[in-house]
């Protein structure tokens, strides 16, 4: 991909989402334009085509688009906030797991792979432009 800003529609062909979505993630504060021109048209970074991606694949495992724009706009303090947040709740899920039935070990491991394939997934956010 070329380094050249795009127009909204560029992004959203890019992205194979339509303006209005792009519109909308603006709107929701989960993609911040670039720049803007002199008609006042907004400028997004390319990079901005995996963020799309990723927020999409985000929403598919459950996380609301409020949380997501929280945690793309949230401060590096905050990120490991979340990540000792996260930690004490896996030792949690562990603890139970082992106390656990037979039946609800089956519950907490598939829990588990869940958090697991979130966190993935959260490593995987590319810094604000």
């Amino acid at each position: 991909m070329t380094d050249a800003l795009l127009k909204i529609g560029e992004l959203a062909a890019r992205a194979q989402v339509s303006p209005r979505t792009v519109d909308y993630c603006t709107t929701l504060g989960l993609l911040t334009p670039a720049k803007r021109t002199a008609g006042n048209y907004r400028l997004y970074h390319p990079a901005d085509v995996e963020r799309i991606h990723l927020v999409q694949r985000l929403e598919v495992q459950g996380v609301p688009l409020e949380e997501i724009a929280s945690a793309l706009t949230a401060g590096q303090a905050d990120v490991m906030e979340i990540l000792g947040r996260i930690d004490e709740d896996l030792r949690t899920l562990h603890a139970s797991a082992e106390a656990a039935s037979p039946e609800m070990q089956g519950v907490l491991a598939a829990i588990a792979t869940r958090v697991h394939s979130l966190i993935t997934v959260a490593l995987q956010l590319p810094p604000l432009p």
